[in-house]
């Protein structure tokens, strides 16, 4: 099982930082490229650009909560709940028997 995680590709949670602009102010965010890659998903899903969900998402959280505190773990939990809706969504198929 652990070699699922053991040999993952390190540019994957090799750090990546990217500086956007929310409400006028220029902000850097430092996260795991494969978060990036996911918030990038996330954003095509919704027709936008990933500094425009990021944007959004940060707006939504100062209306809904009144202040952000640390964003970047923000960004990954919202990830990780994106995976694990995608993934409910995704019925398995099932092996159908035949009677005989």
């Amino acid at each position: 099982m652990c070699e699922l995680y053991v040999k993952a590709d390190p540019i994957l949670y090799e750090s990546r930082s990217r500086s956007l602009r929310i409400r006028g102010v220029v902000t850097t965010l430092r996260l795991e490229n494969q978060f990036w890659d996911i918030l990038r998903d996330i954003a095509e899903v919704d027709g936008m650009t990933t500094n425009q969900l990021i944007t959004k998402l940060y707006d939504e959280l100062m209306e809904y909560r009144g202040e952000v505190v640390n964003f970047a773990s923000f960004l990954r939990v919202s990830c990780t709940r994106f995976l694990a809706q995608r993934d409910a969504r995704t019925v398995p198929l099932a092996v159908v028997r035949q009677a005989r």
